[in-house]
């Protein structure tokens, strides 16, 4: 697969892999090397769905939850029961000889297509973003037709912004175009109460919260100003947002550290 161009906007979420890392850059199909013979595979994968995960050592953080948003998915798109030991086979050869990478697993109505890149971690400083009015076509599943929310993307991005939240008409906030926000009062955190993918880190965080006692709302969210941290969470991890359509937000940095501490409380689990 080609690289992607040095020259194109970057959403400015990851910190550049150490150089001797960043060759590694592998695609499976059904647990093999692909070959020319699979291209017609990328347009099958217009239609499906696939989960992002962050390897570290040949580890994961919520690996059975991986499997189950994958699991449900399959079933209701296709009407099939998911292969888990094919999965799980595909992210270990992927991962062979580089332990430490991201890895994204698609299923088609073909295949399980199984990617790994260099590894990304997250960059903690503040996020500059803007809002959108759109709404991912059923935002529950984190399908494959993901077009519209990456042209919006790097449309934010060429401007300066490092992610766009999604809003309804009447301004309701429900999700980034590869994020979950969330907001902390100092007393407990508030999702948006809107049709959005509930992101594997974001129930991970969740079960953080549960075991530091911290409790955790839907709520309808229109103005994110007077919060004591706004957040955005994804494979990548747990960072603030520090403007939003360039008003500035507040950012208490013992909030943000008791957030992500809340995260990262999460065990890696071997694959």
């Amino acid at each position: 697969m080609a690289s992607r161009s040095s020259t194109r906007p970057s959403l400015g979420w990851w910190v550049p892999p150490p150089k001797e890392l960043i060759d590694i850059e592998r695609t499976l199909i059904d647990g093999r090397p692909a070959t020319a013979a699979d291209v017609h595979l990328v347009t099958d994968a217009r239609y499906g769905h696939f989960t992002a995960v962050q390897a570290r050592g040949g580890r994961v953080r919520g690996l059975a939850l991986h499997l189950d948003r994958l699991t449900t998915a399959d079933k209701e798109l296709f009407g099939r029961e998911l292969d888990r030991d094919l999965v799980l086979d595909s992210i270990r050869t992927v991962l062979a000889g580089a332990a430490d990478a991201s890895v994204r697993v698609y299923l088609t109505q073909a295949c399980v297509l199984t990617t790994a890149r260099p590894p990304k971690d997250v960059a903690k400083t503040p996020r500059n973003v803007r809002t959108e009015m759109y709404q991912r076509f059923l935002p529950h599943i984190k399908h494959t037709g993901g077009f519209p929310q990456a042209y919006l993307g790097l449309r934010a991005a060429a401007e300066g912004y490092d992610e766009v939240l999604f809003t309804a008409g009447d301004g309701r906030i429900s999700e980034g175009s590869i994020t979950n926000v969330g907001c902390f009062d100092g007393t407990r955190v508030i999702w948006p109460e809107a049709p959005m993918l509930r992101g594997i880190t974001m129930a991970l965080m969740e079960e953080g919260l549960d075991r530091a006692g911290v409790p955790y709302e839907h709520r309808v969210l229109k103005d994110l100003r007077g919060f004591e941290v706004v957040f955005l969470t994804n494979s990548h991890g747990v960072v603030p947002v520090g403007r939003v359509d360039g008003v500035t937000l507040r950012v208490d940095e013992r909030a943000v550290r008791r957030l992500i501490d809340c995260y990262e409380s999460t065990p890696w689990e071997q694959v």
